[in-house]
């Protein structure tokens, strides 16, 4: 159903617009599949996490990550139900291990540096990670999203250490770790997912 209300979307945009050519269709398409199938999610995101008594802090873990999340990339899993079981998962996920698996002292410290030089090696090696539906081939926004993940992964660190609530630190540091590990080669081979741009460059 989602699939052929985004085709008659796509196909309606393009019959308005006929300098629209296959590869900006695909693009076009791509996107209203992201926005049709984001706004359901989303709700059913939050229904959820309002059943398990935490809403407030998974919107508030949806909104913290956007910056690190946006420039680093990540995969995307193939069906509209894995899309949605695997969302809520991460999200609520995180929130559950910042209300259950906290450390304090030292042991907080090390953890934040932990967190910090995995999610830089992470960057280093693969950020921003893309996908074959979306490529990101320029070499110059490819340097910019690096440089802005590298930032945007250090800053949400630094905030760690300083906010005093302890849940919202912890979602700050397992939020960075998670995102981390989805930018990773292993988060994308078990999920069968390739690097947008290496396909291209291959083919």
């Amino acid at each position: 159903m989602v699939d052929s209300l985004c085709d008659y979307l796509t196909n309606k945009i393009r019959k308005e617009n006929p300098e629209i050519d296959d590869e900006r269709a695909e693009i076009i398409d791509y996107g209203v599949h992201l926005i049709i199938g984001e706004i359901p999610k989303f709700f059913i995101i939050i229904g959820i996490a309002f059943l398990l008594g935490i809403w407030k802090l998974t919107l508030l873990t949806v909104v913290l990550l956007i910056p690190y999340r946006s420039s680093s990339g990540g995969f995307h899993l193939k069906t509209h139900l894995g899309c949605i079981v695997g969302t809520v998962a991460f999200y609520c996920g995180i929130v559950l291990c910042s209300q259950y698996f906290t450390l304090e002292g030292i042991g907080k410290y090390i953890f934040t540096i932990f967190v910090w030089i995995f999610g830089m090696i992470m960057v280093k090696l693969y950020a921003p990670a893309d996908t074959e539906n979306v490529p990101i081939i320029s070499e110059k926004d490819r340097k910019n999203k690096r440089i802005l993940s590298y930032i945007t992964l250090t800053l949400t660190i630094v905030a760690s250490t300083f906010i005093q609530d302890i849940t919202i630190s912890h979602i700050l540091l397992y939020s960075t770790l998670f995102q981390s590990i989805s930018i990773s080669r292993f988060a994308y081979n078990i999920t069968n997912n390739k690097y947008g741009h290496e396909v291209y460059q291959a083919s």
